[in-house]
């Protein structure tokens, strides 16, 4: 299955950040904690190559902590500066605007300009009503709330700048598009329910297993088969048609609605060592 979804807002957004990066000081590049490297868009590290960027990797309430850490020292053996964040967390949040405020150089006697930069449903809206105090930016869990820029002032007379979540038109390979489907950057309307989840069943296997007997606690052991998880979850949650014969498009919803929403655990879908050979 090819994933393919670049909503037209998305070029339009690309163009415009194409023309605004000149005006700004800073970038503040939100990331996905589950998914540092996956959901990372080639296109950001084009647009910022003259400017001063921190990655921040949004959502650790919902990451493996133990992988965050490694991805924090990833980033640092390659020299890319990066924070890890609780995007709700007011200390958290104000952390990452403080680093990156002190780490870029600027004319103090006008406003420091800052553009928060990232690909859908990374917590970039969150974020901003953190920092301001208010709901000032739609939130939630569907990709691509966030329409137009929209300019926030913060103290210290400092500007910042939510931007809409832009993806790459083409996402390749095929493993990096199931990742961003899962975590819930891609529009459910893009992709096959029942496909995404043997991915993401096969992924929690492979790596998770412990936090699946957990959960799932009416397991006497976890198969190794993903379909066969995915049915017993779906015979256990009451996913059944007629005659019942499991529903495997409701079960692939409720693994994957569950996955999201940190039921199952605190988990992260990659390591670095999956990207050993790569560039970050």
């Amino acid at each position: 299955m090819t994933i393919q979804w670049f909503p037209g807002h998305m070029l339009e957004t690309e163009n415009l950040l194409i023309k605004e990066i000149s005006s700004v000081d800073a970038v503040l590049e939100i990331l996905d904690a589950r998914l540092p490297f996956s959901s990372a868009n080639p296109f950001v590290d084009k647009l910022c190559k003259n400017k001063f960027r921190l990655k921040v990797l949004n959502k650790t309430d919902l990451a493996d902590p133990e992988e965050t850490i490694l991805w924090l020292e990833y980033f640092q053996k390659n020299r890319i500066p990066a924070v890890s964040i609780c995007g709700i967390q007011p200390t958290h949040v104000f952390h990452a605007l403080n680093d990156c405020v002190k780490k870029t150089s600027r004319n103090k006697a006008r406003k420091l300009k800052i553009m928060v930069l990232g690909i859908p449903n990374t917590g970039k809206s969150t974020i901003l009503n953190t920092l301001s105090g208010k709901k000032i930016a739609k939130t939630g869990n569907t990709p691509a709330i966030t329409r137009h820029p929209q300019r926030t002032g913060l103290p210290n007379n400092i500007d910042i700048y939510d931007t809409p979540g832009i993806l790459s038109p083409i996402i390749q390979p095929k493993e990096k598009a199931y990742l961003l489907a899962v975590s819930g950057a891609i529009s459910d309307t893009a992709f096959d329910y029942r496909e995404i989840a043997l991915f993401a069943a096969a992924m929690l296997i492979r790596r998770y297993s412990h936090l699946l007997m957990d959960r799932y606690s009416f397991m006497n052991t976890v198969p190794d088969d993903p379909t066969l998880l995915i049915e017993k979850i779906g015979a256990a949650r009451g996913c059944l048609k007629k005659g019942g014969v499991i529903d495997y498009q409701k079960a692939s919803e409720t693994l994957i609605r569950e996955l999201r929403a940190g039921k199952i655990g605190k988990i992260s879908f990659e390591t670095p060592k999956d990207y050993e050979n790569e560039t970050p």
